[in-house]
């Protein structure tokens, strides 16, 4: 039995540092910016990086390298690309036998423009929208936890995914896409008393619930009563995370960045660390109702070095802590406040 399986997307991700991009105001994107990018014309750009991505190889790189036995569940088509993320998958010690190869749809692919540590990503889902729950075999799904994070039109595997693992007593973690929020929220809401820990952004947080973030306690309180027992994380960016158990509320910061490089698998790094701290500390499903502060503490701070780690260079996975590597001075302490909910 595995002590994690991670299942979701997986992508070629291939980086172009596009600082000689121009920039200009346009109001109908979050950061109030768009390229310029002239039709018909020819622009220079940096280097290109290419590397894996995917919510699924993100978390199972994290999961490894923390010194857990993973796997990871994915689609990928018959070409180099998805020969290329196996290939790195095995090199990072995560099992690749339930990484599936679809003959008709080619690997999921993505380029981003990178300029000054933010990004922008053309996406294309490929394989990872087009693969099966008939696909696994049940024994070879069985772990302790789940790393569940579905892609694209793959969202619809959701409920059978859950009700699998509530049959087998696996703890599920669960990262929801924007997509499957908007096509899915209904089941997702049913569901949640099934999912032991819920990692969203607070825009997430607000479209799940109905309730705008400004009212921070309604919305904790709303999905802690749905989920209970369970964790629940809501994540803002360089501004750290509020956690809560359902008794209280952990509000952290974030380490220090050397050098902002690029966001991109801050997320997953995030949610991915603070599984991985659960696992190291022996949380499962049976015992998830006697976890301790200390424990969600240092889940906490395994997920914020973990992210921080990763904005510091090009990549989602490229930064990624090592157990060894967390135990430097640099990521000993976080503060964190602890208050009743």
């Amino acid at each position: 039995m595995k002590d994690i399986i991670a299942i979701g997307s997986v992508t070629r991700d291939n980086f172009l540092d596009a600082n000689n991009l121009s920039l200009e105001r346009y109001p109908k994107t979050p950061s109030g910016r768009a390229f310029v990018l002239p039709l018909g014309d020819k622009l220079d750009v940096g280097p290109i990086y290419q590397t894996i991505g995917g919510n699924s190889a993100n978390a199972s790189v994290t999961f490894a390298r923390q010194g857990l036995e993973t796997a990871c569940v994915g689609h990928v088509g018959n070409d180099e690309n998805g020969e290329a993320i196996v290939r790195r998958l095995k090199k990072e010690g995560v099992a690749t036998s339930m990484v599936t190869i679809d003959q008709k749809l080619p690997t999921s692919f993505s380029a981003l423009l990178l300029k000054g540590g933010e990004r922008m990503i053309l996406s294309y889902h490929g394989a990872s929208n087009d693969f099966n729950f008939s696909d696994f075999k049940t024994k070879d799904l069985k772990a302790k936890w789940w790393y569940l994070s579905l892609a694209g039109d793959s969202y619809k595997m959701f409920g059978k995914f859950v009700f699998l693992a509530r049959r087998e007593k696996i703890a599920v973690a669960f990262n929801p896409s924007g997509y499957h929020l908007r096509k899915d929220k209904k089941s997702i809401l049913s569901s949640l008393k099934n999912i032991s820990f819920l990692v969203l952004n607070e825009e997430e947080a607000a479209t799940l619930t109905g309730i705008p973030f400004s009212r921070e306690r309604e919305v904790f309180r709303k999905l802690d009563d749905l989920m209970s027992p369970g964790i629940l994380a809501v994540t803002n960016g360089s501004k750290g995370a509020t956690v809560s158990d359902g008794k209280f509320i952990y509000r952290a910061g974030t380490f220090k960045e050397k050098k902002l490089v690029d966001r991109t698998g801050a997320g997953d790094a995030w949610g991915s660390g603070f599984v991985a701290g659960l696992s190291r500390s022996g949380v499962t499903l049976l015992n998830l109702h006697r976890i301790t502060e200390r424990q969600i503490a240092e889940a906490v701070r395994i997920a914020s070095a973990n992210a921080t780690s990763v904005v510091e260079r090009v990549g989602a996975t490229e930064g990624i802590l090592t157990k060894r590597e967390l135990s430097a001075p640099r990521w000993r302490n976080l503060m964190i406040q602890i208050e009743k909910l």
